[in-house]
C-alpha cells in the first residue's frame, strides 16, 4: 500500500466534506466547493493549516467522485468499522468476563470467610464442651470421693471400733505430710506452673490442708501438711496435678500411724470426768505444740537441703 493510500485511509473523507456515505457525486461536488471557498490558501494567507485542509478536501473530492476508488474506500471503511465493532464487542465480553470473575472471587471470599467463622465457632464450642466436661468430671469425682468417705465412716461406726472422740484426736500425733515434686527449669519464673495457691486449690478438695511450703531455692518441690491422715491418703492416691506437668507425690511422714486405743474404751469418760477432760485438754495442747515444732523443723531442714544442693551445683 502506497503512502498516499495510507494517508487517505487515515482521514474521514465524508467527514471532511460533511456529507453522508450515501451522498451522490453531485452532492459531494457541491460540498467540496463550499468547503474549498472557506479554506482556500488565497483567502487565508496567514493560516498554514488552510493549505493542508485544502489539500485534504481535494483528495476527498478525487476519491469520492471516482466510482471505483469510492467503492474501494467504502469497502475498507466498512471492514475497519466491522473490526472496530468486533473489538468493541470483544472488549465488552472481556469486561463482562472480568466482572464475572471479580464477582465469583468476591463470592468465593465471602464463602471462605463464612467457613472460617463456622470453623472458629465450632472450635470454640468444642473447647467450651471440653472445659464444661472437665468441670463436670471433677465435680462427679469429688462427689464420688465424698460418698466413699461417708460409706467408710458409716462402716466404721457399724463395726463399733470403740474409739472415743478424744482417742481420735490422738490417732496421728505426727502430722501427715506429703512431698511433691514436678518438672521445672532453673530459669522458669512460673515454677513449672505451680504456686502455693495452686497447690492449695488442687489438694484442699481431699480435706483440710494445714500448710503448703513451696521451696524457694529448690524449684519443683514442695511439702504439704494435711489435718488428717485420710485427706493425705486420698491426695497421695488420686491427685495428678496439672496435665502438662504432673505431680510426683510421696509420703514424708505420718502415714497411717495410729496410737493404740486405750485398753478400756471408757476410761476417758470415767466417773472422774473433770480430771479426764483436763488431761485431754493438756494432751491436745501438747500435741499442737509438737506439730508446730515439727513444722518449723521441717522448714529448716528444707532450707538446709536447698543450701546443700545449691553448693553442690
Amino acid at each position: 500500500m502506497s503512502g498516499k493510500a495510507k494517508d487517505i485511509l487515515k482521514m474521514d473523507l465524508y467527514g471532511l466534506l460533511d456529507v453522508e456515505n450515501t451522498a451522490t457525486s453531485k452532492e459531494i461536488k457541491k460540498a467540496y466547493r463550499q468547503k474549498a471557498l472557506t479554506c482556500h490558501p488565497d483567502k487565508n494567507p496567514d493560516n498554514p493549516k488552510a493549505v493542508e485542509l485544502f489539500y485534504q478536501l481535494s483528495q476527498a473530492l478525487e476519491v469520492l467522485t471516482d466510482a471505483a476508488a469510492k467503492a474501494a474506500y467504502d469497502k475498507i471503511c466498512a471492514a475497519k468499522k466491522q473490526a472496530e465493532e468486533r473489538t468493541r464487542k470483544l472488549d465488552d465480553k472481556r469486561k463482562k468476563v472480568k466482572l464475572d470473575l471479580e464477582s465469583r472471587e468476591q463470592q468465593a471470599e465471602a464463602h471462605y470467610q463464612e467457613e472460617v467463622q463456622i470453623t472458629r465457632t465450632l472450635e470454640e464450642e468444642i473447647t467450651r464442651l471440653r472445659e464444661e466436661g472437665s468441670r463436670q468430671l471433677e465435680e462427679e469425682q469429688r462427689l464420688i470421693r465424698e460418698q466413699i468417705q461417708r460409706e467408710r465412716e458409716a462402716q466404721q461406726q457399724q463395726t463399733g471400733d470403740g474409739h472415743s472422740g478424744v482417742e481420735r484426736c490422738f490417732k496421728s500425733i505426727v502430722t501427715p505430710k506429703l512431698k511433691l515434686k514436678w518438672k521445672c527449669k532453673k530459669d522458669d519464673e512460673t515454677n513449672g506452673g505451680y504456686s502455693q495457691d495452686i497447690l492449695f486449690t488442687l489438694l484442699q478438695k481431699y480435706g483440710d490442708v494445714s500448710n503448703v511450703i513451696v521451696s524457694s531455692k529448690k524449684r519443683g518441690s514442695a511439702v504439704v501438711e494435711f489435718a488428717t491422715v485420710r485427706a493425705a491418703e486420698l491426695a497421695a492416691k488420686n491427685e495428678i496435678g496439672l496435665s502438662k506437668n504432673p505431680l510426683k507425690i510421696s509420703w514424708l511422714e505420718g502415714q497411717s500411724e495410729v496410737i493404740a486405743p486405750a485398753s478400756q474404751p471408757g476410761q476417758f469418760l470415767s466417773s472422774q470426768g473433770a480430771m479426764a477432760n483436763e488431761r485431754d485438754y493438756e494432751s491436745v495442747v501438747m500435741m499442737r505444740m509438737r506439730q508446730a515444732a515439727e513444722r518449723q523443723k521441717l522448714i529448716e531442714q528444707m532450707q538446709r537441703d536447698d543450701d546443700d544442693e545449691a553448693a553442690a551445683s
